[in-house]
């Protein structure tokens, strides 16, 4: 990925703080997320006064892209921090890494952790879920499974 394309996602990562609904952390994050197809689908996390409703900045971008039909990703830029200020780095939460994990190649997707254009870091997915569970994990469950079944001995 080239360095204006990484800085175009910081941008509009920071400017999606602005959208957040965060009536009770005041905890704000923006992403934006880079389909494998350029498209760049953005990202605000969204809280609820129930908490388990609230929904993060990452799921916000990966759900509307997946809700058009975009299955496939490269990056995504994540920013957050207390009523909109960057002060450090803001990692995805573990649902979040989880839902990357469905959609994201570990080894390939990029996720990028900004505090602003000059200061940031690019890590892979694997690199936060070394030991991810993801669809590959069911297809191998799947494949043994229909082997099984295939070597069934049903003798008298």
């Amino acid at each position: 990925m080239t360095e204006r394309k990484i800085k175009e996602l910081i941008e509009i990562a920071i400017g999606q703080l602005a959208y957040s609904y965060t009536p009770y952390s005041h905890f704000r994050v923006g992403s934006a997320l880079l389909g494998k197809n350029g498209m760049i689908y953005t990202g605000c996390n969204i809280e609820n006064a129930a908490y388990t409703p609230t929904n993060c900045a990452e799921r916000t971008a990966l759900f509307k892209a997946v809700s058009e039909g975009v299955h496939d990703f490269e990056a995504i830029c994540i920013v957050g921090g207390p009523n909109g200020r960057i002060e450090d780095f803001t990692p995805p939460c573990g649902v979040c890494r989880q839902v990357m994990m469905e959609f994201c190649l570990p080894e390939e997707f990029q996720i990028i952790l900004a505090k602003g254009t000059e200061d940031y870091r690019i890590f892979k997915l694997k690199d936060f879920m070394p030991m991810g569970f993801g669809p590959g994990n069911l297809e191998e469950r799947q494949e043994k499974n229909e082997t099984a079944k295939t070597d069934i001995c049903y003798c008298n």
